[in-house]
């Protein structure tokens, strides 16, 4: 899973990503100090790994990733080409979802490019410019299916009708993943990649002496926004993740207390990531080592088992499985099994949110 991190420049997206990534990624007061995208593999934080080896200690732990990349700052004019927009926005392309980080603190140290702080301005140069790129597309994409649905293809002749529909929409602004679409035709539009069809978590980066209230001004016009569009919302201050991602256990909790905090904001990110993308865990365990995977909501048994390697779905033959919820209850996987709460499931099984699960296999 690929995590893009856009905006403006010099609205903190560098601070972010070293914060998430525990890096040292230049961040200076200029735009475009961020050049070739950078990028970062992050730890899931997952309690119930602990959880697990309290009850089957095992010689390594080892948590599920997401891939975090520094995308550089988009500018009015990026879909023509301004400031390397091109090459920036085809690094969009590739990320599987969004964090639009968006400037919401004053700081007259800091160069805005704009000169003035307007989130909502800011917002929009970005989006337009992102649907300015996906029309481009729409553009030289549509004679191509032209040609050949004359040939009769089913499949170009809705393409050329869908194509047309979303070009309407995008010229008045709606991102692609507001137009109103069914299954099949989303399907029949996937291998085009829009831009503006990737999901959206907007942030606001405020202030240190605005992060224990809920009051900055900026911030809630982005959640106002970002409600308006039924996208993700969350608030964090850059300055503040940089310094918790520096400290260890117990002097990131006082730190967290210092400004009323529960957690970091970045551990917030990561799940709210997790939460766009339809992404759950599930989890192998034994005497050598305990693991969290990442799938799909939806898997089924053989798919997931795939994620660990093709080998496990080609030759899938049964999974025995339980919940991480029987191990709390029972205390060992000895007395799940005797509780006869271990269950051999087949190829039509979904696999669940915390499952523990022994695939078997042939090959």
């Amino acid at each position: 899973m690929k995590v893009g991190i856009i905006g403006l420049p010099n609205v903190g997206k560098s601070t972010i990503f070293n914060a998430l990534t525990n890096s040292d990624i230049p961040a200076n007061n200029y735009p475009f100090c961020t050049i070739e995208p950078n990028v970062g593999m992050v730890i899931v934080p997952d309690a119930r790994l602990d959880k697990i080896n309290s009850y089957i200690n095992s010689e390594k732990i080892i948590p599920t990733t997401i891939e975090f990349v520094d995308i550089a700052g988009l500018v009015e004019g990026a879909s023509k080409g301004e400031g390397l927009g091109n090459q920036f926005l085809s690094h969009i392309r590739n990320v599987d979802a969004i964090i639009h980080l968006v400037r919401c603190y004053e700081d007259s140290n800091i160069t805005h490019v704009a000169n003035t702080l307007d989130p909502l301005r800011d917002i929009e140069i970005i989006e337009t410019e992102l649907l300015l790129k996906d029309l481009d597309s729409i553009e030289k994409r549509i004679p191509k299916a032209t040609k050949t649905a004359k040939s009769g293809d089913k499949d170009a002749l809705l393409e050329v009708d869908l194509l047309n529909k979303i070009k309407d929409q995008m010229n008045n602004g709606v991102l692609m993943n507001k137009i109103d679409l069914n299954e099949s035709e989303k399907e029949a539009l996937a291998h085009l990649s829009f831009i503006t069809n990737k999901p959206i978590i907007y942030a606001a980066n405020i202030s240190e002496e605005d992060i224990s209230s809920n009051n900055n001004s900026f911030a809630l016009k982005v959640l106002e926004y970002a409600e308006s569009n039924n996208c993700q919302f969350m608030q964090l201050c850059g300055k503040i993740e940089m310094e918790i991602s520096k400290l260890e256990n117990d002097d990131k909790i006082e730190f967290l207390n210092m400004y009323n905090l529960k957690d970091s904001a970045l551990n917030h990110l990561i799940q709210l990531s997790y939460d766009l993308l339809g992404l759950q865990t599930f989890f192998t365990a034994g005497e050598k080592e305990i693991r969290a995977w990442t799938i799909k909501k939806g898997f089924t048994a053989p798919e997931a088992a795939g994620v660990i390697h093709t080998d496990f779905q080609k030759g899938f033959i049964k999974a025995e499985t339980y919940n991480l919820d029987d191990l709390i209850e029972y205390k060992s996987e000895l007395s799940v099994k005797n509780a006869g709460k271990i269950r051999l499931e087949g190829k039509n099984y979904i696999v669940q949110e915390g499952d523990i699960i022994f695939f078997k296999f042939n090959v």
